[in-house]
């Protein structure tokens, strides 16, 4: 004999009424699964929202860390900018400094030639000497004949001249040189300026007599005065001679 416990059996069996069939029994287990619907779409909008939260919190660190890049970036080109003006101003110091050392010899080799001294093997080095620093930008500046600026000028010597109509540098003692724009000896001239109290010449007319409605020539007043005692002068010389012959003869 099999002995029931009670109340085992009847908590896994769903409450059914007596005298119902299997079918309407169905239902009445279906009933807790609708209730529990409408809660679904709550928790959809708040997994949206933290969602959409977690977004906007990406979307702002994103842009914090492209900005930051982009700030690196900028100051990386600035810092390959700066490194490389710096090593040419260096490059140019550094050759400043070398051609400067070199300048005597190379006033040497134009004076030897300036005196028909560079002939032989002395020239070609001379030439070869003049090629190299050309190459490392040299540049010889300084002629007869052209203005005299102070700011590539040295003037040693001072002069007046009538035929300059402005500060002129009318000799070059010493050659200037430059590498690009900047100076580094100045060319030392001896200049000339224009004769104080001098005026342009004008033009002569083409008829110094004069034509038809023009005035006679007048001369001035001091040329004027000057025939006036050159007169009075003769008039006196002929008179004491006069005295001396005895005065005039009488008839």
């Amino acid at each position: 004999m099999t002995e029931e416990t009670p109340g085992f059996g009847d908590a896994e069996r769903p409450d059914v009424p007596s005298g119902a069939t299997p079918d309407e029994a169905a239902p009445q287990a279906a009933e807790p699964s609708t209730e529990e619907g409408p809660a679904a779409p709550a928790g959809d909008a708040m997994r949206e929202a933290g969602l959409t939260a977690q977004l906007d919190q990406a979307r702002s660190a994103l842009g914090e860390r492209t900005a930051d890049l982009q700030r690196l970036q900028a100051e990386y080109q600035n810092y390959r900018r700066r490194v490389e003006r710096d090593k040419v101003t260096v490059k140019e110091i550094a050759s400043a400094n070398l051609l400067t050392e070199l300048l005597p010899t190379l006033d040497d080799v134009g004076r030897a030639r300036d005196h028909g001294e560079l002939v032989g093997g002395f020239k070609s080095v001379a030439e070869s000497l003049e090629t190299v620093v050309a190459k490392m930008g040299l540049q010889q500046f300084g002629k007869e004949g052209e203005p005299f600026d102070p700011t590539i000028h040295e003037a040693l010597m001072h002069s007046y001249a009538p035929d300059v109509t402005e500060t002129t540098c009318v000799a070059i003692l010493q050659p200037g040189y430059r590498i690009g724009e900047r100076v580094i000896r100045p060319a030392r001239v001896a200049v000339a300026e224009p004769q104080p109290g001098a005026q342009t010449v004008k033009p002569e007319s083409a008829d110094e007599t004069g034509g038809e409605g023009d005035e006679p020539v007048r001369p001035d007043a001091a040329e004027q005065a000057e025939a006036e005692d050159t007169g009075k002068s003769a008039d006196k010389a002929d008179q004491a001679e006069s005295k001396e012959n005895g005065g005039p003869d009488k008839g």
